[in-house]
């Protein structure tokens, strides 16, 4: 199974990118992360639906996974039952979706199979990508039986 991070705006160098990179290169999942270029000088509303066309147009065939406040908030072992039955279903690959500044087109939202959460809070696509990252290793390593992850 391979993983794809399609995100709304760029990861700049520093300390995100390379916990981001640590993150990534521990998975026993290839990881391909593929940034859409933000569009700053938009209204809000058409910003939203144009980032919205670019990430689902890179969308690989598999099950979606989009990162939304709004979403479900599961456990560090719910994500990796969701992973297991995403790989035992033979995906090939699973595509996990940041969104920008203003959030998901409702389309994007529409088209996921899981809009996941990681809390109320508002937090930094930066930071997201790193999160996401770390649950997935986490993740990984649930199902490895491996002792990282004391739940």
């Amino acid at each position: 199974m391979r993983i794809c991070v399609i995100a709304v705006g760029r990861l700049r160098d520093g300390a995100p990118k390379d916990l981001f990179a640590t993150y990534s290169k521990r998975l026993p999942w290839p990881l391909t992360a593929v940034e859409i270029a933000e569009r700053g000088s938009d209204p809000p509303a058409v910003r939203v639906q144009r980032e919205g066309e670019a990430l689902r147009r890179r969308l690989p065939d598999g099950p979606l996974v989009v990162l939304d406040r709004s979403g479900t908030d599961l456990t560090s072992e719910a994500l990796a039952e969701t992973l297991a039955r995403y790989r035992d279903n033979g995906a090939a690959t699973v595509a996990f979706a940041i969104g920008g500044a203003d959030g998901h087109a409702p389309e994007t939202l529409a088209a996921a199979d899981l809009v996941l959460s990681f809390g109320r809070a508002t937090w930094p696509h930066q930071l997201v990508r790193v999160m996401l990252a770390e649950q997935l290793y986490r993740a990984s390593t649930i199902l490895a039986g491996h002792p990282y992850h004391r739940g």
